[in-house]
């Protein structure tokens, strides 16, 4: 029988032994647990897991099988990592035979004394190595990265998809070689206006010629009481030039025409001009604006002025030239502008020879007027202006002894528009006012009505208006002059790319200071069909009927015109 001593013995070694195994398996309960809640539920813990966990250093080697298993591609398990690095070297000596073997091989317990560096958790472990990816040294991070970050974060286990290695291969071949889009492309915008000219270059100017040449019939040659049938030939050349410059800008027209009998009432005639205008931007919000034309043309069988007995009509060579300042201060708009007109008479050929000189008509204009504008808006900017100048003529008395140089005065009030592309251009109405040196003459004197509109209803329609008033001199004796007022309504359609439409109807009143009047009326309507760029066809039809209440200066006329005209 045994001792007592050595039994009380037995039974503490007893009591040890239980409750060292009861706080193995707790810990082996909770280990158990903290891997199903972090890596997702697998079943009941089987007894050879809690025997694993009982085994000495099992926290290490399984530090030691997460890292290798992160290095061979799986996807790690989170295991256990100590608070500090004092309860990762195990205290106790250990032996891997024995559980209560007090010693343990010198390279185990070195093993055991290392620190623990790598991540407490495979997301961490994710994280790091996200980190690394995005490094500059290191590329682009793939989607497989922000994958395991999001699943580890969440809690979930993402399934790989079957092209995901593919898709990263992608993403790593387009990061080395990114995609260049093309230098050039096959695709053309299309040409807005095919049948446009192109214009040549010239310097810094873009020139547009037009020529036309065609056939003309018409009842009246010459628009006169006593005009004949005729068939003319017509040719018109015109040149269109506009600069490119950045700052100012420069604009010129030319034209020239001639007109020449085929059959019927002998015509022969020539007429052109040359018109130029320029604008300088200068400092302080100033605007300098010149212009300057020239113009040739015989004198129109519906001059005030009566010549009879001539085989033709003289020519009328006029001269234009004008020099204004702008100047903008706020929302007031206000300006200068001086002027001068000359206009000079060739002798007129008598029909039985011989010829009449035409000196006593030729005169001179200079005037000045200035404007006071406020924009009310953008759009609309009522105006004022006054005006006055002086008509000075050659000769101080005509061939009956009349002195026709005179004062003039006027003013207006109107308004400037500008919406945008829809209408632009201004209106008056004012009164205006000559008064001849003479005191056997009276005055010529009437309403001034001025007109320069331009309105597009919709795109490929231009509607424009233009309006005047004239004082017209004369050299019949007794006579002061006369007041012309006279206006053209034009319409320009553009029904395909390659077919225009124009229309014009005009009228104009003459008020003389003795109550006659004249009134004439005129319309016109033609179309040109463009073949291509630099060839197209013309046709055009006009009418034209006066009534005076003088007598012999009633007529009509009708004319067609058929050609080509040629661009460049």
């Amino acid at each position: 029988m045994p001792r007592t001593g050595e039994t009380l013995t037995a039974r503490a070694r007893w009591l040890r032994f239980s409750t060292a195994l009861g706080v193995c398996l707790v810990m082996a309960i909770d280990h158990g647990t903290a891997q199903e809640l972090e890596s997702g539920l697998r079943g009941p813990v089987l007894e050879s897991e809690i025997n694993a966990v009982l085994q000495p250093g099992v926290q290490v080697r399984a530090a030691d099988r997460a890292d290798r298993a992160r290095q061979t591609g799986g996807l790690p398990t989170p295991g256990y990592s100590p608070a500090t690095e004092s309860a990762a070297t195990n205290d106790y000596p250990q032996n891997d035979d024995s559980l209560f073997n007090a010693e343990e091989p010198s390279s185990s317990r070195a093993a055991a004394a290392a620190p623990v560096r790598s991540p407490s958790t495979a997301l961490e472990r994710t994280r790091q190595r996200a980190g690394r990816n995005n490094s500059p040294s290191a590329g682009i991070s793939t989607r497989q990265d922000e994958e395991e970050l999001d699943d580890l974060a969440t809690g979930t286990v993402r399934a790989r998809s079957a092209d995901a290695e593919e898709r990263a291969a992608l993403a790593r071949a387009e990061a080395v070689n990114p995609r260049v889009s093309a230098v050039e492309s096959s695709y053309e915008a299309a040409d807005a206006n095919p049948y446009a000219p192109l214009g040549l270059r010239l310097g810094t100017f873009t020139v547009i010629p037009t020529l036309e040449q065609g056939i003309t019939w018409t009842s009246n040659a010459d628009s006169s009481a006593s005009g004949s049938e005729a068939v003319l030939s017509e040719t018109t050349l015109r040149l269109n030039a506009a600069s490119d410059w950045s700052r100012h800008a420069a604009t010129a027209e030319a034209y020239g025409i001639y007109r020449k009998s085929v059959s019927g009432d002998d015509v022969s005639e020539l007429q052109g001009g040359i018109n130029g205008r320029l604008r300088l931007d200068l400092a302080g919000d100033y605007t300098a604006l010149a212009s300057l034309g020239y113009t040739v043309r015989p004198e129109s069988a519906s001059s005030p002025v009566i010549i009879t007995g001539v085989e033709d009509q003289p020519l009328r060579h006029t001269i234009d030239g004008s020099l204004g300042l702008a100047k903008d201060l706020g929302k007031l708009r206000l300006s200068a502008t001086g002027a001068v007109s000359r206009e000079t008479y060739g002798d007129a050929e008598l029909t039985g020879g011989g010829t009449l000189s035409q000196k006593e008509r030729d005169a001179t204009l200079a005037t000045l007027r200035l404007r006071a504008g406020y924009q009310v808006s953008p759009a609309l900017t009522p105006f004022v202006e006054a005006e006055i100048g002086r008509r000075f003529y050659d000769l101080k008395q005509d061939s009956a002894g009349y002195e026709r140089s005179a004062n003039r005065y006027a003013a207006r009030a109107g308004v400037m528009l500008d919406i945008e592309e829809k209408l632009s251009g201004e209106v008056s109405l004012g009164w205006i006012s000559e008064d001849l040196d003479d005191d056997r003459l009276d005055s010529v004197s009437g309403l001034a009505l001025a007109a320069s509109l331009n309105w597009s209803p919709q795109r490929g329609t231009t509607v424009g208006l233009d309006g005047a008033t004239t004082i017209e001199g004369t050299t019949n004796a007794g006579e002061s002059g006369s007041i012309l007022y006279a206006g053209t309504l034009r319409l320009e359609r553009q029904i395909r790319a390659n077919l225009t439409a124009e229309a014009a109807a005009g009228a104009s009143w003459r008020d003389y200071t003795d109550g006659a009047h004249d009134l004439t009326l005129s319309g016109q309507a033609g179309m040109t069909w463009w073949l291509n760029r630099t060839l197209g066809l013309t046709g055009r039809a006009r009418y034209e009927t006066r009534t005076s209440s003088l007598p012999g200066r009633d007529y009509d006329a009708t004319s067609v015109f058929f050609g080509v005209r040629m661009q460049r």
